[in-house]
């Protein structure tokens, strides 16, 4: 039993510490989705190598994020091999198989349970944030909890295909503000960056998008091809946005006038009170 305890210790060690690095690495500017990706490549020592690999290893603060990384998984890994082998092999210890396979089963769902944690994730942003302005230069900003990313609203990468809704037609036409959803920069096939792209900035197949906006309008966007189908999705969510903005305005209206009842209350007595 001491040896499946081991076990799930060096997995709860190995979670927080990729949590933590993955937070890091949102802050220093990788997507929610690459950090994680990253992170992971780098505990498990998968070494795969992608675009924003690049941009990792020419970061410094990335690069001393993901070298520690890498020197804590090889001793993680190895460790729990070693644990998980000794707890079902080893017939000196107590207790019978299934007990064991029982207690690794709950190990591992409460660990599940741990990994989906909002509080941990908030409590540990917190660490990481302090760590980063303690121990960099590096201009940190919680570009999650300032854009509310945690909840429905999400930056996102859309990828341009041949027969998809938006190739080949400018961002004017396609007029994405009217479903909620802002385009914040435009990366061309051959590596060129368009920052804050304009109206006229025409779409290519190869293109990437890093876009804000509601996570399902977002994925309904990625999905969209040409014809008429795409069309009547966008015209869809048009209509979709107009009755949440409706509805946005109505609940700030109604909050507004529960913060100015109580002013309003009080201005009416001084005037009862003067005449």
């Amino acid at each position: 039993m001491i040896a499946i305890g081991s076990l799930l210790l060096v997995l709860v060690v190995s979670l927080l510490l990729t949590r933590m690095a993955s937070l890091a690495l949102t802050h220093t500017g990788l997507s929610r989705q690459a950090a994680a990706f990253q992170a992971r490549s780098a505990f498990t020592g998968v070494g795969f190598t992608t675009a924003e690999s690049e941009k990792v290893v020419n970061h410094p603060v990335r690069r001393r994020i993901l070298l520690m990384l890498m020197l804590l998984g090889n001793a993680g890994v190895v460790t729990a091999i070693a644990t998980l082998m000794m707890g079902f092999l080893d017939v000196r210890e107590g207790g019978s198989l299934w007990l064991r396979v029982g207690l690794l089963s709950l190990g591992l769902a409460g660990l599940i349970a741990l990994s989906m944690s909002q509080r941990l994730d908030r409590l540990l942003s917190r660490i990481v944030l302090w760590a980063l302005k303690r121990y960099t230069s590096l201009n940190v900003r919680d570009y999650a909890a300032l854009l509310h990313l945690a909840g429905e609203f999400a930056i996102g990468e859309v990828y341009v295909h041949e027969h998809d809704w938006m190739a080949e037609r400018a961002l004017s036409e396609l007029k994405l503000s009217e479903e909620g959803v802002v385009v914040l920069a435009v990366t061309r096939g051959d590596g060129t960056f368009l920052g804050a792209p304009k109206g006229g900035t025409r779409l290519h197949a190869g293109d990437m998008l890093v876009v804000y906006g509601r996570t399902g309008r977002i994925q309904s966007i990625d999905d969209r091809r040409q014809g008429s189908g795409g069309e009547l999705a966008h015209v869809e969510a048009v209509a979709e946005e107009k009755k949440e903005q409706k509805r946005e305005q109505a609940l700030d209206e109604e909050r507004s006038a529960r913060k100015s009842g109580p002013a309003e209350s009080a201005e009416k007595a001084d005037s009862e009170d003067e005449s």
